[in-house]
């Protein structure tokens, strides 16, 4: 299997700046393929993306430096092996909640008898078949990271990140901050007060952690505390400020 940088990256506590893509177009994610960000997120939990539109996505990163990582719609193995299929050099499982869960997510990325995944000799992620190295050697350049979004999880979060084959924990603001009652403030400091100790922690362990934040200041100050993987925006808020920066410039008094 091609070696993974982002994946080395992590291992080496090198941190990686990312984008979010949820317009499920392949020419718009190689347009942002093209900036030069560490890792894209192929978002298909909150996108309108398919294996099809995955399949073009990953395919228009092909030859630029970004690593796509794939946000599955849910914790499905059978979603998480045609994407393998597909090439994908690693996966966001969503709302993992406990140590069982994080175990299952793993398992679904490893063949038999270490996992679930099952195998196909000629796909696009072995080179239809060419590349006769890969089956033995993709589970070490496969990125598994768990997202953390619920106070359950946190409260979990040591056990989650002691699962075995985990290669960095992601949490959610978003979703974190909705379970504290705190809907749409991801911000807000009361939920950076249970996020922020509980990345400490897994920091200290050498567990890498992982965000998305908008705030592009916040963003840089997470990357300084020793956050190894953060997004700091997406596609779609790209596109929307453009639009609206632009509308608001024509329509300006002259």
């Amino acid at each position: 299997m091609t070696h993974n940088p982002f994946l080395k990256a992590l291992r080496d506590g090198k941190p990686q700046i990312g984008l979010w893509v949820t317009l499920a177009d392949a020419l718009t994610t190689e347009v942002v393929a093209g900036a030069g960000y560490d890792w894209l997120l192929l978002d298909m939990e909150h996108s309108a993306a398919e294996i099809s539109d995955v399949t073009a996505q990953l395919q228009a990163c092909h030859g630029y430096a970004s690593t796509a990582i794939v946000r599955p719609d849910w914790k499905d193995p059978v979603k998480v092996t045609r994407l393998l299929d597909l090439g994908a050099p690693g996966l966001l499982f969503p709302m993992v909640q406990t140590a069982e869960e994080a175990a299952a997510a793993v398992a679904a990325t490893r063949y038999a008898p270490r996992g679930t995944r099952g195998f196909a000799g000629t796909t696009r992620a072995s080179d239809f078949g060419r590349n006769t190295a890969y089956a033995h050697t993709v589970e070490d350049q496969t990125a598994v990271l768990l997202q953390v979004e619920s106070l359950q999880a946190l409260n979990n979060i040591e056990a989650i990140a002691n699962t075995e084959g985990v290669d960095g924990i992601f949490f959610g603001p978003d979703d974190i901050a909705a379970d504290m009652g705190l809907i749409g403030q991801p911000m807000h400091d009361d939920v950076w007060a249970q996020i922020l100790p509980a990345a400490m922690r897994l920091m200290s362990k050498k567990m890498p952690a992982g965000t998305m934040v908008g705030d592009v200041t916040f963003a840089r100050k997470l990357v300084q505390a020793g956050f190894t993987f953060v997004a700091c925006g997406s596609d779609a808020g790209l596109l929307a400020k453009g639009a609206d920066a632009l509308l608001a410039q024509m329509k300006a008094p002259q």
